[in-house]
């Protein structure tokens, strides 16, 4: 005898199903490192480091990705966010070491795949609660709260107009309009 069990709405498993796990072609996007870049070939955009390994922007990019989650905002913005750090590392050896050692660090503490090779954030953003108190993290989170939210290219993901002051202040526009009420 075989029984079939049908699983209720309630019930239903949270993440992510195989079908969408497959619609977005695996856990994450494909990041390619070729010589001194990180190119994402599937969005058409690349990087170019001159200071830190291709292999540790790529990874800085996918920790930016998990400490400021959103899946409305493509790859290349974080990458953006994170160039910083490449040009702060080739003036100040510091801070290149802090880099370069953190995702060293970060990937010897992920296992053979590294941190980009755990498939479920979950997995990832546990790693980066164990290291949030160093030097490397804070340096990474505090970096990103200014260069990832101050690019206006990505204000209207978030529905953010930008400054009111030259359109003519928020009272001029709409900020007592209360229709909803």
């Amino acid at each position: 005898m075989v029984t079939i069990y049908e699983r209720k709405p309630h019930e239903r498993k949270l993440g992510l199903s195989r079908r969408e796990l497959l619609k977005r072609g695996g856990a994450g996007a494909l990041l390619v490192i070729s010589g001194s870049a990180v190119i994402s070939p599937e969005y058409a955009w690349g990087l170019e480091t001159t200071s830190l390994k291709p292999e540790t922007m790529a990874t800085l990019i996918q920790v930016a990705r998990d400490i400021y989650p959103h899946d409305q905002v493509p790859d290349k913005y974080y990458a953006i966010a994170v160039k910083g750090h490449d040009e702060t590392a080739a003036k100040d050896p510091a801070h290149k070491e802090l880099i370069e050692k953190g995702i060293a660090d970060l990937d010897k503490k992920a296992g053979s795949g590294g941190y980009r090779g755990l498939g479920w954030e979950e997995q990832r953003v546990a790693l980066l609660k164990e290291i949030e108190k160093t030097p490397f993290f804070q340096a990474v989170r505090g970096g990103l709260v200014v260069s990832l939210y101050n690019q206006k290219e990505v204000w209207p993901i978030f529905g953010y107009e930008g400054e009111s002051y030259s359109k003519g202040g928020y009272i001029a526009r709409g900020f007592n309009d209360i229709e909803w009420l």
